[in-house]
């Protein structure tokens, strides 16, 4: 038996509003989401700082500053009509399509 694909809220390439945490009320464009973790990256934010071991390439070794996952409860889509946070719901189109659309304005959400 296969193990179904797991759906989530938010994709790649949408525009995402914090809800809770450290980051609460920023927004940003997701660039990745790691499914099965529930969790995506969101551009320009919860940044860590990671050591780098010295290499070759890099005798002095460094201090790297990057973009650590956020868990996807914490974060709503951006209503595309009014630009508030809005959950999302899905429903066919007239194609027989399965689309993501925002709750409060009713608006098909774009995928990416």
């Amino acid at each position: 038996m296969e193990k179904a694909k797991k759906k989530l809220h938010v994709r790649k390439g949408d525009t995402v509003v914090v809800i809770s945490g450290d980051f609460k009320g920023k927004e940003g464009l997701v660039t990745k989401v790691l499914v099965s973790e529930n969790k995506a990256i969101v551009e320009g934010l919860n940044k860590v700082k990671r050591h780098v071991k010295p290499t070759a390439s890099n005798p002095q070794g460094s201090i790297v500053e990057k973009e650590a996952p956020i868990h996807v409860s914490k974060l709503m889509l951006k209503d595309p009509k009014s630009g508030k946070p809005t959950r999302v719901g899905r429903k066919e189109n007239k194609e027989g399509k399965l689309v993501r659309y925002a709750k409060t304005s009713g608006e098909v959400i774009k995928n990416g």
